[in-house]
């Protein structure tokens, strides 16, 4: 259960009752501000606080394995970081010799992954988009999923580097795609891309896509390009380890050249990472504007992922990690076939822990969060531009510390809402009587 704050429209809507004084006023030589014309308790635009909180159930957080507690021992070793460390280094990585936890911090990123070495940055947004300029530029050929995320996209743009866009998640249009472009870069330049990269995501977040991750190495080997994943949603949410989607196919972390992720959705913690060999890192660290600009982690932050990760890890001596990763699974599998049963459309594979139901309409999924709310759930709407306009979404993000119980309030409560709203696009694919095990 959450906590949520409330906030509601003061007053009735009346389309545009006071944008014509405004106008009148602005005619008249008064004040030309629409907002000189009204108070903060009458504009039309104006949200209240109400000063209540609701207890719903949270299904719109990333707070995958359940460590966003504020007891136990994740938080108490937050805690113990600041008695030790403070709350911040108050300079930047490059002004003062390194921050002994921060080096922790990224040795265990490392070690739990599996590569040689990893650099932490402290927000995971700005991990993308400070970092890929500092990895390629305009001699490089990038090869981006469609659907990849802002930061993805942001940094790219900001290397200036070429990039071709192929089709979400398929390996095959990535290769024809490349083929193309790579033609096209050698006949505009005269002369081949210096290092050709391909960019894509572990778990898609408003798709509840997992890569497919083998059939994407097959193209980096066949062509001799590089592979960055971006982990975000997919560490920790995936894998019999919890390692990720390299974990979830069995790969070795080696043949996968650069791996981002984040340590604020599993771990509960905030900020982002690159991971992949020495010379990767080494160079980033010497390079990366995130790296040379700013500041180490926040010690509470460090404390927060350091303890997770070892339980994830189980080198707290306790299955609490696997029981963790083994319970997350088991709550995605559920209610995805339910909401399946129940007649929704819903996007994505049976393992992801992020379940897109898709409404199209804009005004649907608006009406269906309120709706939501309404019956105690805290619900995502996800529309324009997060997504194509005729593309929204409420989406439903499974958690550890989900009960059977609360899956199936909210399971009821869209039953009602998709009826009501009449956003049902999907087919039941199962018998009548039919059980979902849970």
């Amino acid at each position: 259960m959450v906590h949520l704050l409330y906030v509601q429209p003061n007053g009735p809507w009346r389309p545009g009752e006071r944008h014509q004084q405004a106008r009148k006023g602005r005619r008249l030589g008064g004040n030309s501000s629409p907002r000189g014309l009204c108070t903060d308790t009458d504009f039309e635009m104006i949200n209240l606080y109400t000063n209540t909180f609701t207890d719903v159930i949270n299904v719109g957080s990333y707070n995958y394995l359940g460590f966003a507690h504020a007891e136990g021992p994740c938080s108490d070793r937050a805690a113990a970081f600041v008695d030790q460390y403070g709350l911040g280094t108050g300079f930047s990585r490059n002004s003062f010799p390194n921050f002994d936890a921060q080096r922790t911090l990224e040795a265990t990123v490392a070690r739990f992954l599996g590569t040689e070495d990893a650099v932490v940055c402290p927000m995971g947004f700005g991990t993308n988009v400070m970092n890929l300029p500092a990895i390629i530029n305009e001699n490089t050929l990038v090869l981006s999923d469609k659907l990849n995320h802002a930061s993805l996209v942001l940094g790219l743009r900001m290397s200036k580097a070429k990039v071709a866009v192929f089709e979400h998640n398929d390996a095959k249009s990535c290769e024809k795609v490349l083929l193309k472009a790579f033609a096209d870069f050698k006949a505009a330049k005269g002369r081949p891309p210096a290092k050709v990269l391909i960019v894509v995501e572990g778990i898609y977040s408003m798709e509840g896509t997992i890569l497919d991750l083998p059939s994407f190495i097959e193209v980096k080997k066949r062509y001799k390009a590089y592979l960055y994943i971006d982990e975000a949603h997919s560490i920790g949410a995936l894998g019999p380890n919890g390692r990720g989607v390299i974990d979830y196919w069995g790969v070795d972390s080696s043949e996968v050249d650069i791996l981002m992720g984040t340590l604020t959705k599993s771990f509960a913690s905030a900020g982002g990472y690159i991971a992949g060999s020495k010379a990767l890192i080494n160079h980033l660290r010497h390079n990366s504007a995130v790296t040379v600009y700013g500041s180490p982690m926040s010690p509470v932050l460090i404390g927060q992922f350091l303890e997770s990760a070892k339980i994830i890890a189980g080198e707290d001596g306790t299955t609490i990690g696997k029981d963790k990763i083994a319970k997350l699974h088991r709550n995605a599998r559920y209610f995805r076939k339910r909401v399946h049963q129940l007649g929704f459309l819903v996007y994505g594979q049976e393992d992801s822990p992020v379940i897109p139901i898709m409404t199209f309409y804009t005004t649907k999924v608006v009406a269906a969060g309120r709706e939501a709310l309404a019956k105690g759930i805290g619900m995502i709407s996800v529309g324009y531009p997060a997504t194509a306009l005729t593309r929204a979404r409420a989406r439903i993000c499974m958690s550890a510390d989900h009960t059977k119980d609360q899956l199936d309030v909210v399971l009821a409560s869209l039953d009602e809402i998709g009826d009501q709203m009449r956003f049902k696009y999907g087919k039941n694919p199962y018998p009548d009587g039919y059980v979902v095990e849970y």
